[in-house]
């Protein structure tokens, strides 16, 4: 029998900084009202994410001073690298871990670029060992969680006694065009928040955590410009069509059914949902699809309350409420999943 990658721990990291979404409401109003914005708009398109406040990588009033792409992506490099250094750090305490004991560092980032990359940087700073096997993956987005879970356990499948650390770094108050007024940026500069989350795996044989017990990625052709970035001179201006829950709504279901097919199960043998908090939309579209109340997917409407979206973490963050709330029981399976730009999902089977 193939051995199966289990997930040690996940810890978040959060950048010190928080503003609650009536501070951070002002802040764009004062911003984009010199420029006639329909403020009234401004403010609905705010209040229908569910937001309740989101962590910023600097100070509110820092951002003001970041006046090119280069200045912004210098700002998510520095913080990148201090937070991706929490996250793991937390992880491997939680798995009992030394850094000396890591044979894998993916991380994953659609927010900033850097040269040698975040996970390099975190070598020596963590005190990693030398001959460290680095994956750095850029531009799956809000699917890059689940997605990199599934990576990870492909490696460990060939390496079952070796241990691997997942890390997502997403800080999207970076990325925000200030003289973009579209639609699609507005509604980002109100859901997007920043963080980090970092996971821990290994072949199988330590811990009690949930097992990786099979993954599906899926492509759906012709969706390029349904979710991503268009790079313009200013940095990252943010693509994203309204077509996302309708996507969800048609395709979600058919595939999770096929995949748990594959498996010899049903959802109804589910016991845990772990959702990527995509936004009030998308979460809903993701009841309606899979047939299941507000009640499974509550965590996933927490994370967004609290924290905003973060992208490639968000995913992370819910399946770590969920370990640190210990509902799971022997015996149970849950189905992680995230979409993103591909347009794409992941589906990701876990059994306790």
């Amino acid at each position: 029998m193939t051995a199966m990658a289990r997930i040690l721990s996940v810890a978040q990291a959060l950048p010190p900084n928080f503003a609650d979404q009536d501070t951070l409401l002002a802040s764009f109003r004062e911003l984009w009202g010199q420029k006639h914005f329909n403020l009234e708009r401004l403010e609905q398109l705010h209040r229908a994410v569910r937001v309740g406040g989101r962590h910023l990588a600097l100070p509110l009033e820092r951002y003001r001073e970041l006046r090119s792409f280069a200045a912004r992506n210098a700002a998510w490099t520095e913080a990148a690298v201090d937070l991706g250094a929490e996250a793991v750090r937390s992880a491997l305490l939680a798995a009992d871990l030394s850094p000396a004991q890591v044979d894998h560092l993916y991380f994953v980032t659609v927010t900033g670029i850097a040269t040698p990359s975040i996970d390099a940087r975190l070598v020596d700073r963590l005190g990693l060992r030398a001959d460290l096997k680095r994956v750095p993956i850029f531009g799956l987005g809000c699917v890059a969680g689940a997605a990199g879970l599934s990576r990870v356990a492909d490696v460990l499948r060939g390496g079952p006694g070796e241990v691997a650390v997942l890390l997502a770094v997403e800080l999207c108050s970076l990325t925000l065009q200030r003289e973009d007024l579209s639609i699609p940026n507005i509604i980002a500069s109100g859901l997007f928040g920043d963080g980090a989350a970092a996971a821990v795996l290994d072949g199988g044989a330590r811990g009690r955590g949930p097992r990786i017990a099979a993954t599906r990625s899926v492509f759906y052709p012709g969706s390029e410009r349904v979710m991503g970035w268009d790079v313009v001179d200013s940095g990252f201006k943010v693509v994203l069509s309204p077509a996302v829950p309708q996507l969800v709504r048609e395709k979600l279901r058919a595939d999770v059914d096929a995949f748990l097919a594959a498996q010899g199960l049903k959802r109804s043998e589910i016991a845990h949902f772990i959702c990527h908090t995509g936004g009030p939309k998308v979460l809903e579209a993701c009841e309606e699809a899979l047939e299941i109340p507000r009640s499974t997917m509550q965590r996933s409407w927490d994370s967004l309350q609290k924290v905003g979206n973060l992208s490639s973490a968000s995913v992370l963050f819910v399946l770590s409420d969920l370990l640190a709330a210990g509902e799971a029981s022997p015996g149970d399976r849950g189905l992680l999943l995230a979409m993103g730009p591909g347009f794409c999902s992941e589906l990701v089977l876990l059994e306790w």
